[in-house]
Order: structure tokens, then sequence, then C-alpha cells
């Protein structure tokens, strides 16, 4: 068995874990990170950057780092309803560094976070590392068991484990812990299709269902929102009802959704909105999706997940410098973070009540009333910054 000593083992090397991890060795805390793939090349994910986050790499002089990466920019949210587009949130005047959206492959900016981990002599990134268990004793969370890609067990002792691995967490499991569910009405088919330099698209195309057009760098990364279970008979209904939807949604798509000729290349992402009592154990804490998992309305998930990261950073390091974390010093991360999470979830839960139809032949609505946006011009400004700050943004400690 491969025995290591550290004195935080952070589990998962998504935005949560590998921020969590770079920001506490920056410290000069020793941290290994454990990650159960070779690489970070899943399709997919959260591919937003919001300008909270943004300002979060200019705090840490990465700023530059990041835009150097392939990415687009969006300053203001569009809904296309009817043919009828209208502007319902803006970001393009937020007192922030970046006032936009990026958009960029995840697998890009999570190989960033492990190169600048990487230059830190506390830091370990172990790929291909998949965590099984934890290790306890007297009553407390001393580190975890996993094993790598040909089964050799690998064992982790650590003073603090955090919990980043995801809405499936292998550890709250581990833990016995079950996270309290919220319903969630629809469910998200993802795809890909080809994009033209400059080409333009509402964010938001609402009818019978809606479609999500996110500009990537040479491709739209597409979402059709339908009904929880309604898949199932889009799917058995034949790959051509579907194209042909995504059509009657955003015309815009149409020429581009003939490249979609196998159900391989569309991804069924099942809803799920749920969250943690709490949050920590002694000696464990979760973070990000392991503690509360998002819908993908707004694209928030990434950038709450990163937050719930700096603030564990921030309360967390100089604790673990001094000798060891205490239950209520995860407490304290936790009652930061909790609300601004939980307030969230509320809000896509009734963006979701807008978003899918109650019943079959019915008509999806805009994320915000659109009278009320037309009404109110300072609207979408709010609405923008929610998205793009937040309820409650974390910054980086100097240090």
């Amino acid at each position: 068995m491969r025995r290591l000593r550290t004195t935080c083992c952070v589990v998962g090397g998504g935005p949560a874990g590998l921020m969590a991890g770079v920001l506490l060795a920056r410290q000069g805390v020793d941290v290994v990170v454990l990650e159960k793939h070779a690489d970070f090349l899943r399709d997919f994910r959260g591919d937003t950057l919001h300008p909270s986050t943004l300002e979060l790499m200019a705090e840490l002089d990465w700023l530059d780092d990041v835009l150097a990466l392939p990415h687009t920019r969006v300053e203001r949210a569009t809904v296309s309803l009817g043919g009828e587009a209208v502007v319902v949130g803006r970001f393009d005047r937020l007192p922030v560094r970046c006032p936009f959206i990026a958009f960029l492959p995840q697998w890009d900016f999570l190989d960033l976070l492990a190169e600048k981990g990487l230059a830190l002599p506390g830091f370990r990134l172990l790929r291909s590392t998949a965590v099984d268990g934890l290790l306890v004793a007297d009553g407390r969370y001393t580190g975890v068991t996993a094993h790598d890609d040909d089964g050799a067990p690998v064992q982790v002792r650590a003073d603090l484990v955090l919990a980043a691995d995801g809405r499936d967490s292998v550890l709250r499991a581990a833990a016995g812990l079950v996270p309290r569910s919220s319903p969630s009405r629809m469910d998200v088919l993802w795809f890909r299709l080809p994009r033209a330099e400059g080409q333009e698209q509402p964010l938001f195309n609402a009818g019978d269902g809606a479609v999500v057009a996110l500009p990537s760098t040479g491709y739209w990364q597409a979402a059709l929102i339908v009904r929880a279970g309604e898949h199932e008979a889009l799917r058995a209904a034949g790959l051509e009802a579907f194209r042909d939807r995504v059509r009657t949604l955003a015309p815009g798509l149409a020429e581009g959704i003939g490249t979609v000729r196998d159900w391989e290349q569309v991804k069924l992402l099942r809803v799920r909105v749920d969250r943690l009592r709490r949050w920590w154990r002694p000696g464990l804490l979760f973070l990000g999706d392991a503690a509360h998992a998002m819908s993908p309305a707004g694209g928030v998930g990434i950038n709450l997940a990163i937050q719930d990261a700096v603030a564990a950073a921030n309360l967390l390091g100089p604790r673990l410098l001094r000798g060891g974390v205490r239950g209520r010093d995860l407490a304290r991360v936790q009652r930061r973070r909790a609300w601004p999470a939980r307030a969230t979830q509320l809000f896509q839960l009734l963006l979701a009540r807008r978003l899918v139809p109650a019943r079959p032949g019915g008509r999806s609505r805009p994320p915000v009333p659109l009278g009320l946006v037309r009404a109110l011009p300072f609207l979408p400004h709010l609405t923008g910054r929610a998205i793009g700050i937040g309820l409650r943004p974390e910054h980086v400690r100097p240090g």
C-alpha cells in the first residue's frame, strides 16, 4: 500500500477542489489533491467564468493567464420569444475588472489551476487516484483510502479532508450523509453545434421547452431543456424530431443542428438540486456540488464552488498552519457559504418553473417577465449583478 501524510487532503480535482488546494498551498499548507481521472478532458461541464471568478483571478495576478486561453465573452444575456429579442441581463456596467461572462472549456481552466498549484512546493496532485473510503479514529476523520488505475491501494492521512468530489460524492456516502433534495421539473440535453466566427444567437430561446446557446470558440454549447423524464419520449420519436424541436425553438441553429447525427452526440443531464444540512464532521468538510448540487440554470455552479473554496482557504488556512482545525472552524465556512447557495438554489427552482411548461404543448416563459423588463430599464442591471457577482462574493486574502 502506498501511504502518504499531509496537512490537507483534497478529494476531487474540479473547480472547488483545485482552487482550495492551490490557495491553501499558497499560504504554506501542505496539500495533496486526489483526482480519479488521468486528465480533465470531460465534455459538457460548466464552461462559464462569471465576473466574480474573473475578479478572483485578478486578485491572484492570474487574469492575463486566464484571458490568454481561447474564450468568448458575453456582456448581455438576451432572450428570444416569438422572434422578439430582449436583453434581460447586463454585465457590462458591473464594478469589476472584467464586466462580462467568459465562456471557455473547463479543462483549460483546470489545467491552468493545476499548473499554478504544481509551481508551489507544498502542492501535490495525484491523478488516476479514485477515493473509495474514509479513515476514522476516535470519532474524527483522519484521511482517505483510494486506489490507482491498476487497483493498487493508496492511503492518505491528513489533519483535514476537503471533499469536493461532486454531486455523486463518494465521501458523502462513506460518511453516511444524505442530502435534502428539492424536486426538479426539468432535464437538460447538451450537444455541440458548429459556430462561425462572430455568429450571434440569443442566449435563451423559449417555446415548447427552451434552447440555451452558449457561445464558445468555434462551437455552440447548446442545451434543450425539457420536462423531467420527457427525454425518453423524445428519443423514442427519433433524432429528426429532436432536430425539429431545436430548429423551431432556435431558428439561428437550424443549419448547425444537422451535424447531430447520432444520439451519442447528445448528453443527458438529469437536473438535481440538493444540499447537506450539515457540511462538516470533525476532520471533514464538503464543498461545491458535494455540499449543494446546483441546477445548470444561470451557469452559476462552477462560480459558487470556487467561492466556497476561497472562503474555506481564507478561514481554514491560518488554523491549519497553527496546528489544527476545530469543528467550529468548519462550521464557520458553512455559515458563510450555505445561505448564498440556498438562496441561489431557490432562484434556480423558480427559474425552472418558467423554463419548463407544466404540461406537453405548453410554452416556456422567459427567465424575467419581458413586460417588467420594458417597464423597469434598470432591471437587467440588477439581474446581471445577481448572476455575475452573486450574493456574497469572496475575495482572496493577501498572503
